[in-house]
């Protein structure tokens, strides 16, 4: 599955790692979001994805956290 490499790949980084990832996500579904406002976005699926993905980001960060 295409989720589970995603969140194996998240697992190995670190918590700034993942604070950068977590920006460049944030980033995206705006410019999603301000295409879909616009009419200009063909997949608007993409925009659960991105923030589900974002989601999962916040918690692997949140769980390193209680760890460290």
């Amino acid at each position: 599955m295409k989720t589970s490499k995603y969140l194996i790949e998240l697992r190995e980084k670190t918590p700034s790692e993942l604070k950068e990832e977590l920006v460049t996500a944030k980033k995206e579904l705006f410019n999603l979001r301000f295409q879909n406002a616009t009419n200009q976005l063909d997949n608007t699926s993409r925009i659960k994805e991105v923030r589900k993905n974002i989601a999962r980001i916040q918690t692997l960060i949140t769980e390193k956290s209680k760890t460290a």
